[in-house]
């Protein structure tokens, strides 16, 4: 596990930390893009949206582990949790893509705030 600040210079190490993990289990070109694409829209909207309003960054956390012949990434913050925001300048199509390039997904709103969305990735066929 680890974590970084919420904030834009965040997605790229976070990213490369996935992938590498990945790489070590052997991961296709196709699962690595896709777990490259969907760790950066994971992290992107928490910089974006989860702690919007506050002064500060707060964290970012990134859990990666082998699951099951897969691959477990776990993206979490402490923020605000997922609400609507009209004035958003983001299109909305983040979750839409992880479920599309994940074997599967789901988001928690843990009773103590924020947001944890936990993604599954067949590392040998990947979904692109």
């Amino acid at each position: 596990m680890r974590s970084w600040p919420a904030v834009a210079q965040s997605v790229a190490p976070a990213r490369r930390a996935a992938i590498d993990f990945a790489s070590r289990l052997g991961a296709t070109p196709a699962a690595l893009a896709a777990v490259e694409l969907a760790v950066s829209e994971a992290v992107t909207n928490a910089v974006q949206h989860a702690y919007r309003g506050r002064g500060d960054p707060g964290p970012i956390t990134l859990t990666v582990e082998a699951a099951g012949g897969g691959l477990r990434v776990v993206v979490a913050d402490e923020g605000i949790g997922m609400r609507p925001q009209p004035d958003s300048s983001g299109l909305g199509l983040g979750l839409p893509l992880i479920a599309q390039i994940t074997h599967s997904f789901e988001v928690r709103q843990p009773p103590r705030g924020g947001t944890i969305l936990a993604m599954r990735f067949d590392l040998q066929r990947g979904h692109l």
